[in-house]
């Protein structure tokens, strides 16, 4: 059996060719997507009269088909081979749907489209993220994993500051509820960038062979008539269901949004708390990635998750417009720490040839609990109160941090990596 070396590539930022500009695409596509569907909450609360239980199942529903789709996409991923074509057509598949939310005159409408959008992004998100991991050494795969987050949300972040300028120029600063002209200008605007990062796809993301898959990690090149491995480490199966105790709890951000206009923040000010929020993402997901991958990722996502706790448990107990901003900063410090190394941690678990279809299950598992929790957040919001939604997700994120602790051991080889 021989070894192959391979030629280091150019880095860029410190990463690989391919994890850099996928990591571009991302950024263009959330300028788009922040621009077009953060304040859907508010355009259907506002322009349309939507109820908190609709605006909660609008949410949920639409991410969980996100989820459901991203399972067989993972699947045909790995047995085909062909990360980048489904990630094409996913991203692609998106950005013909956007520009559609100009004609959504209710409800419905609104659901069809972002069901168009998410079925999109079900069809990139496991084989992008298996692309990333197939890209990247395994010793560098949380600086790959934090730096590609830091990126798309640094495009959160340009697509909030490009919403709040279209705000302020249209509605001023003292307004809090959404108008339709506004929103439609956002359409507008927005769907430009999802062109420019489907371009950006299909000219300088490569295709890794499956040959290469083994290359990526450090290993032997295996024969491609051999039989892959075909079983998940345990450990794999008990994360899966530490993370659907979670998301029960972590209902969708549409609530943080309602929240903050409950404590009559003026609309701009909402877009700039989510700026900062995604400024506070940016700031911690490269460093905590590079961290991960010297100290391992589990106790990197336990402390996470109690910074998420504290935030939902500050939501509850908030009644001053600033309050609300520190909120919105401390979660981005949560999703910093947990989003890539949790991908990053999956990657430790299972074998290269099965991580389309780990990152399916993964993501599609988090996914369909989404719905369950943002209908249950909507109903508790209305029939109790809006700070029992938070209370819940709370006392959750709690749970799941004891299992994390109890049931997940992270070990250490000697070469660095996690397992």
């Amino acid at each position: 059996m021989a070894t192959v070396v391979k030629a280091k590539e150019k880095k860029l930022l410190g990463v690989v060719p391919n994890v850099f500009f996928l990591g571009l695409v991302s950024m263009l596509t959330d300028i788009s997507s922040e621009m077009i569907f953060t304040l859907v909450p508010l355009f259907l609360s506002n322009v349309l009269g939507a109820s908190t239980t609709i605006i909660g199942f609008v949410g949920g529903f639409t991410d969980a088909v996100d989820a459901v789709v991203r399972i067989p996409s993972g699947w045909i991923s790995d047995k085909i081979g062909k990360r980048k074509l489904l990630a094409v057509l996913g991203y692609g598949f998106s950005t013909l749907c956007k520009p559609f939310m100009l004609l959504a005159a209710s409800w419905g409408g609104v659901l069809a489209v972002r069901f168009g959008d998410r079925i999109g992004k079900g069809i990139r998100s496991s084989p992008r993220d298996a692309l990333i991991a197939d890209s990247a050494p395994a010793s560098e795969r949380g600086r790959s994993f934090g730096l590609h987050r830091a990126m798309d949300t640094a495009g959160a972040f340009l697509g909030l500051a490009l919403a709040a300028v279209i705000i302020y120029a249209i509605e001023g600063t003292t307004s809090i509820s959404l108008n339709l002209k506004t929103f439609n200008r956002l359409v507008i605007y927005g769907t430009i960038p999802a062109l420019i990062a489907v371009l950006i796809l299909l000219v300088l993301v490569k295709e890794k062979r499956k040959q290469e898959h083994v290359k990526a990690v450090g290993a032997a090149v295996q024969v491609q008539t051999q039989k892959p491995s075909v079983k998940f480490d345990k450990r794999f199966y008990i994360f899966l269901v530490i993370m659907a105790i979670f998301t029960l709890g972590n209902s969708s951000d549409f609530f943080l949004i309602l929240r903050a206009q409950k404590l009559d923040v003026p609309l701009l000010q909402v877009t700039l708390m989510l700026l900062l929020f995604n400024a506070t993402y940016v700031a911690v997901s490269y460093p905590m990635g590079v961290l991960s991958d010297k100290i391992g990722r589990r106790n990197i996502i336990i402390v996470g998750w109690l910074v998420y706790g504290l935030t939902y448990l500050g939501f509850a107990l908030a009644t001053k417009e600033w309050q609300a901003w520190i909120l919105f900063a401390i979660y981005g410090i949560y999703y910093g720490m947990v989003e890539g190394n949790a991908k990053a941690f999956i990657a430790d678990l299972v074998p290269a040839e099965k991580r389309g279809m780990a990152y399916g299950l993964f993501q599609g598992i988090v996914g369909v609990m989404i719905l369950p929790a943002s209908v249950i957040a909507g109903w508790l919001w209305s029939a109790i109160s809006p700070s029992s939604t938070f209370y819940f997700g709370g006392a959750l994120a709690l749970l799941a941090m004891l299992g994390m602790l109890v049931l997940i051991r992270e070990n250490r080889t000697v070469d660095g990596r996690t397992g």
